[in-house]
């Protein structure tokens, strides 16, 4: 989708309508094949099996309490799918677009600056974490979790000095709050569409709730 504010309007509807019942987490499975690239919206699979795997454990622990763990399963797996999706195609400056047009420029530069940067640092560390994981390989070191827990100290270290390397750049520019961006938007029939059965999942999902 171009339109970030689509995307994101369908995001939350979507996440909204999983949440609900089981028959609007069936309906975001279906949105999902119907209006995204489907596994081409996945930019890191591994990472996307590693929390399905934590979501199974965690739904198996649920079960065995005796409550609906299928029923968290199957509505966190919706849910994954939609945040996956809106990650693969959010583009740099969307947040900080949507910030200034919901909430003005004065009061939404700054929420949407703060978006942007951790979309930015996200990226970073993943490639760092991709960097370091390469480095291991190719020292013939194994890699488990005796390795997992340097590498995050180094990627921590890192995220925290990219955030102060920032702040004294925006500091040393005369930044002090609010902004203006200049942004034009443009809604294409098949995104409406889109966004439409949204909508329909979620009044779906509160009738079969």
């Amino acid at each position: 989708m171009q339109d970030p504010r689509v995307r994101f309007a369908c995001a939350f509807l979507l996440s909204l309508a999983a949440f609900i019942s089981l028959a609007g987490a069936a309906a975001v499975f279906f949105w999902w094949l119907v209006f995204t690239p489907r596994w081409k919206s996945i930019r890191h699979p591994r990472a996307v099996l590693a929390t399905l795997l934590l979501f199974v454990i965690i739904a198996a622990v649920i079960t065995l309490t005796g409550t609906g763990g299928l029923s968290y399963l199957v509505r966190m797996s919706a849910i994954l799918l939609v945040g996956t999706w809106v990650y693969a195609d959010s583009r740099a400056g969307d947040f900080l677009a949507m910030g200034t047009w919901l909430l003005g420029p004065r009061i939404g530069f700054e929420p949407g600056m703060i978006a942007e940067m951790a979309m930015g640092m996200a990226e970073d560390l993943s490639e760092d974490f991709s960097r370091i994981r390469l480095a291991m390989v190719q020292k013939g070191q194994p890699w488990g979790i005796s390795r997992i827990l340097p590498a995050g100290r180094i990627l921590i270290c890192d995220a925290l000095r990219r955030a102060e390397e920032s702040a004294e750049i925006l500091a040393m520019r005369g930044y002090r709050g609010g902004g203006t961006v200049c942004t034009r938007f443009s809604v294409s029939y098949p995104e409406i569409t889109a966004g439409a059965f949204a909508v329909a999942a979620l009044v779906f999902a509160y009738f079969l709730r």
